[in-house]
């Protein structure tokens, strides 16, 4: 087997908007013969056991999944851990573990050994195990190419005395609305348009001087996947490649890998497959679907207006309220509103994304414009509602109505009459109409590109050749 078999450790940041690309990309891989190692925390691993069952874990005879510790405290909790700690142990104590991890896999004589390891963009473990051990390494990097280009401006901007902000004020006092126009690759953009992480008042502030260090390591160190296509960030890909130019388009990955293994699914919450079978009653493009992804939190006064958005609109909807989404209480729905909503509303706690995106009867997204999620809408032709949260989805929000135009930005203090008002003019008004339009194009140009001979097939030919030195 060893003198066969191409080994890659996957290594993805421990948190759900993460594992997901990293476990298209390694299924991709393992179609090309690659052996796989896929490395989970442990916490990540017992929530995949639990969501999933044993079986989750068991993996195939060449592919196989590995845990290592995360350097938080233990916990059971079925939530996405606290993100600037999760950000800040992974970076100061995984490398060990990580380390050890390797040795073992080396050692073990019914394995082929490892010959690359593929690492996400923000775990600088990965790359530093890499380089020690002497293997060749690529990052992925999650999010978006615009939000990486905003990214890297984080340092110029602290230059600048732009941020950290002098006092809260900058939150209602127009200071955000400045145009920003002078990073190349990004027109029409707004301070308020750029990740959100820059929005502190402290120098110290750990997720701003993280995502500031990380963006710049990753860019400096060697060749780097983009989960998009080519035509998607044109200039924005332009941009990197002259700074950086290994670089690979390789996406959208959810599609790349549709029909490969199944049975490897990286879902930490449970989902709810009854909801597809409710879909299969509605008519085409008449069903409204919301999910704010896996981190977005918000009070229960703007959950309350998003329903009874919903239920005004008078359009069937599919909403998934996971666990936590509001913030420190349970998510509580007036009796009334359940009374309004029968026989038109569908409520779950997950569900499987990508199926219901892909289903006829989907006239509409609201989403918080994670990337994996707008990536999906963009392969599937479905228009957006944008209600972003926080990190890249400002950024992704910003060219979804402008640049793209696949979309419609809601107000942040979000009210029922402008959550009414949205999802009536996408699904039936003359904006919506050319909305919808930008929508299907988008999809043709998607199918393209992971199409033979399309841009992100070829690219991820190159990758395998240029970056892990296979084949």
């Amino acid at each position: 087997m060893s003198s066969i078999k191409s080994h890659a450790v996957c290594l993805p940041f421990p948190a759900q908007g993460h594992i997901n690309p990293m476990m298209q990309l390694a299924k991709l891989l393992h179609s090309r013969g690659f052996y796989i190692t896929f490395v989970n925390s442990e916490f990540n691993h017992r929530r995949l056991i639990r969501s999933r069952g044993e079986e989750a874990v068991k993996g195939l005879p060449d592919f196989r999944y590995e845990a290592i510790p995360d350097g938080l405290p233990p916990s059971d909790s079925d939530a996405t851990q606290c993100v600037p700690a999760i950000c800040d142990s992974t970076r100061k104590n995984c490398l060990a573990p990580f380390l050890e991890l390797l040795s073992k896999l080396n050692s073990s004589p019914q394995l082929p050994p490892v010959t690359c390891i593929v690492c996400d963009g923000i775990m600088n473990c990965g790359t530093k195990a890499a380089q020690l051990i002497g293997v060749p390494y690529v990052q992925l990097w999650t999010s978006s190419t615009v939000s990486f280009l905003g990214f890297l401006h984080y340092k110029e901007l602290a230059q600048r005395g732009i941020v950290p902000f002098k006092d809260e004020g900058f939150v209602s006092d127009g200071t955000l609305e400045m145009p920003i126009d002078w990073i190349p690759g990004m027109p029409n953009m707004r301070l308020k348009d750029l990740p959100s992480l820059i929005r502190t008042t402290d120098p110290e502030d750990t997720m701003f001087n993280y995502v500031m260090e990380v963006s710049q390591e990753c860019l400096n160190s060697s060749s780097i996947i983009f989960n998009t296509f080519d035509e998607f960030e044109k200039e924005v890909l332009q941009v990197i490649a002259s700074k950086s130019p290994n670089i690979y388009a390789i996406g959208p990955l959810t599609s790349l890998s549709r029909n490969l293994h199944n049975s490897l699914n990286s879902s930490l919450w449970k989902e709810d497959t009854s909801c597809i079978e409710w879909l299969n009653t509605m008519k085409p493009k008449s069903v409204v679907y919301v999910n704010y992804g896996s981190v977005t939190v918000m009070s229960n006064h703007h959950l309350e207006e998003f329903a009874w958005g919903l239920a005004n609109s008078k359009y069937p909807f599919l909403w998934v309220i996971r666990p936590g989404v509001v913030m420190g209480e349970s998510a509580i729905l007036p009796r009334e509103f359940m009374e309004a909503i029968k026989g038109r509303g569908f409520i779950t706690s997950w569900c499987p994304q990508q199926q219901v995106l892909s289903h006829l009867a989907i006239g509409v997204f609201l989403t918080h414009c994670g990337w994996n999620s707008l990536l999906e809408a963009v392969s599937e032709g479905v228009p957006l509602i944008c209600w972003p949260f926080f990190g890249d989805q400002q950024t992704n929000c910003r060219y979804s109505c402008t640049t793209w135009g696949n979309g419609m930005e809601i107000n942040p203090d979000v009210k029922s009459k402008d959550v009414e008002a949205l999802i009536k003019e996408i699904m039936a008004g003359d904006n919506g109409q050319r909305i919808r339009q930008k929508a299907l194009e988008w999809k043709k140009k998607a199918k393209s590109a992971i199409s033979v001979g399309g841009s992100s097939i070829t690219n991820f030919d190159r990758m395998i050749k240029e970056a892990l030195r296979q084949g």
